[in-house]
């Protein structure tokens, strides 16, 4: 169901004109903020302005049409690339906003921020990013085709569409980009077109001084389909607008490959000494440059200039915008009224709903003394889950067996060339398989999440989060629906040894701002947060999950698991219900505590035992709820966690102990590991008595 995009490229004076305002505009902006990037919009003027006016289907009254074609702007430091574009063609954003460019409380940010600025996709900066926004937003709107309308005919669904992005040189060699891009040639995603601005200068100036790989050359060996429009190849600069028209038509026409078109350009052209350097790269140019620029283009020299009849010509896209969509709408009414459950859940899930008495079909579990591993019942979760909630849909990164993401009997998303015995699957499967790709992994979740309107998730052990942590903090930023399912959490990984045990990530993950980090104390708790991080849509969360089984508790003894929810809870009173001293405990550690409770009581000492199932969400509780759970008046505190102590202080204050692991780890068993690094009854029972003779017990 895309719009029909005419063969020949119609490109008048008026269109030359306004690429001609972009560049003097991108020079202005840069100029009055006093700081900024003006090259890379300067040369990629004439491709957004192509893209915007000439190709994309998208109707800037509408920015959050679910029809769209979606554009990614990885090159996020070039932010006004976009927002000049958005300005031309109606989005929202005036001469005054541009004028307002990295000034507080603008809608013109440094770098582009998703949910801040009408028309922003994404938000990008750190490069390499948007590379894999862009794939994941390629693949979810594959699932989506899957989940709604999978049988129409190629370019006949109203959810068919095109990803566009802008890509640089940066992007090209960060690592990341290049683990997304190898992902999307495996998944032969024909919906998306990735132009490579080839300007050869970074902030360092010429990039020969650490790049030198042929970068369409390995487009083509991961398998994508590659063009390549030089506009300098007739020994002068010729801005050849077609050639590049017609590379972006052959690439929408090839719908079994990715496409890259490497656009070989002039950084800060036609700037007469600053083009072609690494100054114009990221710097104001000066008005003397400017001014000698405008002359160039034949433009007034006065700042922020735009000719009527220009800003008339380009606001025409919401004229255009208004009839594509129109004309989708028509379609997609068609498809709604005869689509019976399927239109039901595009209306569950455009809501943002979930169905009711879904979580009807969570796994219960039975006291154990043996127990469960909660990566056990993590992947008892997805596969309860996987009938009610198709939204749900993830894998790992090469680890699924040990991760247990998939569910089982689903099918694996996959050309179906690719599925295998193991993985049978098809193109509208739901079981991902990333490789081993940690970084792009993370990127491409929060590309499938941006999209919409489906539900992510991604696992690996948790040690690996490090590779994931960038992508992990621009979810949490741009506050979205992404969960991580981080395994063997601790020292009770065993005998993989220091390389594989985390110890400082909980804590440096429970750094970053609104990212939940949840540790279950046993199965029912993790079927229970698992609940949770499906209600608490707009926030990514991370489930810390044990490798080692760990005692199912009896919930006639204990309080409900269901008060999990509350990130930290009583899980065990203390005799006459005043303790003298509180254990607070996370993940598989909580069972230590309990035992060390117990002996504690014997001894005489009232003991209450709190399972700190996640701090995020005590920290979310009432100032009334965590007293109740940590009264003030109990100064007798020990944490136990099998990492560093770090944020435990905070919690067990200045009479506190923490049972914790300030080193590396080391490779045995792991029930040796917590002997040997005194996580047992015995050194919590110790703590216990310290602090208490601290407080003055």
């Amino acid at each position: 169901m895309n719009a029909h995009t005419p063969q020949s490229l119609e490109w008048s004076d008026l269109d030359l004109r306004a690429v001609d305002t972009v560049r003097a505009l991108a020079m202005d902006a840069v100029e009055k903020s006093g700081n900024g990037h003006p090259g890379t919009a300067m040369s990629l003027a004439p491709a957004a302005y192509l893209l915007f006016q000439k190709v994309m289907r998208h109707d800037p009254a509408a920015p959050d049409w679910v029809g769209r074609d979606r554009f990614v702007l990885s090159i996020g430091h070039s932010s006004l690339t976009l927002y000049i574009q958005l300005y031309l063609a109606g989005y929202g954003l005036e001469l005054d906003d541009l004028k307002s460019l990295r000034q507080w409380d603008s809608l013109t940010p440094g770098h582009p921020e998703v949910g801040h600025t009408a028309g922003v996709e994404t938000t990008t900066g750190p490069l390499g990013q948007g590379v894999g926004n862009a794939v994941g937003m390629a693949m979810a709107a594959r699932r989506e085709r899957g989940l709604f309308n999978p049988d129409a005919g190629p370019g006949a669904s109203p959810f068919d569409h095109h990803v566009y992005a802008f890509c640089s040189d940066g992007d090209v060699q960060e690592g990341v980009s290049h683990e997304a891009s190898a992902l999307a040639a495996t998944q032969n995603l024909g919906n998306l077109i990735m132009i490579w601005d080839d300007n050869q200068i970074s902030i360092e100036d010429d990039t020969r001084i650490a790049h030198s790989e042929d970068v369409a050359a390995r487009y083509r060996a991961y398998g994508w389909h590659v063009e390549e429009v030089d506009w300098t190849s007739t020994g002068s600069y010729v801005e050849d607008i077609d050639a590049l028209y017609q590379a972006i038509l052959r690439g929408k026409a090839e719908t079994e490959r990715p496409t890259f078109i490497k656009l070989r350009t002039v950084i800060g052209w036609p700037a007469p000494n600053a083009q072609n350097t690494g100054a114009v790269h990221g710097a104001a140019m000066g008005t003397d440059e400017i001014s000698a620029t405008k002359r160039i283009l034949g433009l007034p020299d006065e700042p922020f200039g735009v000719q009527d009849d220009v800003i008339a010509h380009t606001r025409k896209a919401l004229e255009r915008g208004g009839e594509a969509r129109a004309e989708w709408q028509t379609a997609f009414d068609a498809w709604h009224q005869g689509a019976g459950e399927r239109a039901e859940l595009f209306d569950r899930l455009a809501a943002g709903k979930l169905p009711d008495g879904w979580e009807e079909a969570l796994p219960t579990y039975e006291p154990s003394e043996k127990g469960v591993a909660t990566r056990k019942a993590s992947g008892d979760v997805l596969s309860a889950l996987a009938p009610v909630l198709p939204e749900l849909w993830g894998g790992s990164a090469d680890l699924a067996g040990s991760n247990n993401t998939t569910p089982k009997g689903e099918p694996s998303f996959l050309p179906f060339e690719r599925a295998s015995s193991k993985f049978p699957g098809n193109p509208y499967g739901r079981v991902l398989h990333f490789g081993i790709r940690e970084h792009g992994m993370g990127s491409i979740l929060n590309g499938m999440a941006l999209h919409g309107p489906t539900r992510p998730y991604g696992g690996t052990f948790l040690v690996f989060s490090d590779y994931m942590r960038p992508a992990v903090r621009l979810a949490a930023l741009m506050k979205l629906s992404v969960t991580y399912v981080w395994t063997h959490d601790s020292i009770g990984l065993g005998e993989d040894g220091p390389t594989h045990q985390p110890v400082e990530h909980l804590w440096a993950l429970r750094a970053i701002p609104g990212l939940d980090v949840i540790r279950p104390a046993d199965a029912n708790e993790t079927a229970v947060v698992w609940r949770a991080v499906m209600e608490n849509s707009g926030r990514p969360a991370a489930l810390a999950l044990t490798r080692q089984n760990v005692p199912v508790l009896d919930r006639s003894e204990y309080a409900p698991a269901e008060e999990a929810v509350k990130g930290g809870y009583v899980l065990a009173e203390a005799t006459g219900g005043s303790p003298e001293v509180i254990l607070l405990a996370t993940g598989s550690e909580v069972q230590i505590a309990v035992e060390a409770r117990k002996v504690l009581e014997e001894a005489g000492t009232p003991t209450r035992v709190v399972s700190m199932t996640c701090v995020e969400w005590f920290e979310d509780q009432s100032e009334e709820y965590r007293e109740s759970v940590l009264p003030s008046s109990v100064r007798a505190r020990v944490s136990v966690e099998a990492g560093i102590a770090m944020g435990w202080r905070s919690y067990v204050g200045d009479a506190g102990e923490s049972v914790s692991l300030e080193h590396f780890g080391a490779s045995a068993p792991y029930q040796t590991l917590y002997e040997k690094f005194g996580f047992t009854t015995e050194a919590v029972v110790e703590a216990a008595r310290k602090s208490a003779a601290r407080a003055g017990r």
